[in-house]
């Protein structure tokens, strides 16, 4: 009969395993998060039931509020929850000691971005459900779903980037305050819950250059069933530009 060995064998675990675990660990903390909540589902269901009942009296109705709503949700979660969480986490030492175990940067940041997608995906679903309860019926085509769905895959990554270089380069504090800051000036100036129609016409020409407008544009033109290709190169150009500045200035220690 062979013995049976109890000797120690220690090891990392599969680089799968590891960023999964990662994902459900960092998916936890953002849903617990009472700050976080109140930017992912509280404020967009408060801005959906105040555009149902109220929306008439500001000329908006629930087929431009309710895609509006999912674009604010994209745009809180994957630029300010992600810049504030990021930059505590920074403070206090968690990147740079997460990033000397076996996950590595490499796998923190995997686990962190799907984390990210999950409950953006959860977030956006419960909205839609709560549109459609409240009377949102959306015109369906299949190329301005495409165009919505590859617009919002490129404003997640546009928004993560941008709020990693805000939390990769100022401090926790300033990182909160500007953040917050930078989400109620998007929210006045950005075209996020207002259509650009709206804005004076000598606005355009800036506005439209901002990937808050760019997205908000292509759901609400989806929502109605047209598509709006000029907001994706705007949307690209900025994914792509943060990508690039947040590899070059994002520091993982304090």
């Amino acid at each position: 009969m062979t013995a049976l060995d109890f000797s120690p064998a220690p090891g990392a675990a599969p680089a799968t395993q590891r960023i999964l675990t990662h994902a459900r660990t960092e998916a936890k903390l953002l849903v617990r998060n009472g700050e976080q909540l109140l930017l992912a589902l509280v404020i967009p269901i408060a801005v959906l039931v105040g555009g149902r009942f109220l929306g008439d009296r500001f000329g908006l109705d629930l087929a431009v509020t309710a895609p509006s709503v999912l674009g604010l949700a994209l745009w809180s979660t994957g630029f300010t929850s992600l810049a504030i969480a990021t930059g505590f986490e920074r403070r206090y030492g968690v990147l740079e000691r997460i990033a000397s175990t076996p996950l590595t940067r490499t796998g923190f940041l995997a686990g962190k971005a799907s984390a990210l997608i999950a409950v953006t995906a959860g977030q956006l679903a419960i909205l839609a459900v709560v549109a459609l309860a409240l009377g949102w019926r959306p015109v369906f085509s299949p190329v301005a779903a495409v165009v919505a769905v590859v617009a919002s895959v490129l404003g997640l990554v546009a928004y993560a980037a941008w709020g990693l270089i805000l939390a990769g380069t100022l401090r926790a504090e300033i990182t909160l305050a500007l953040g917050n800051l930078i989400y109620l000036v998007m929210l006045a100036v950005g075209a996020v819950l207002v259509p650009l129609s709206s804005y004076p016409n000598v606005t355009h020409q800036f506005v439209t250059l901002l990937p808050t407008t760019a997205l908000g544009e292509i759901l609400r033109g989806a929502a109605l069933g047209t598509p709006v290709w000029w907001g994706l190169p705007v949307l690209l150009v900025w994914a792509v530009l943060g990508l690039v500045v947040a590899r070059k200035v994002f520091r993982w220690m304090s």
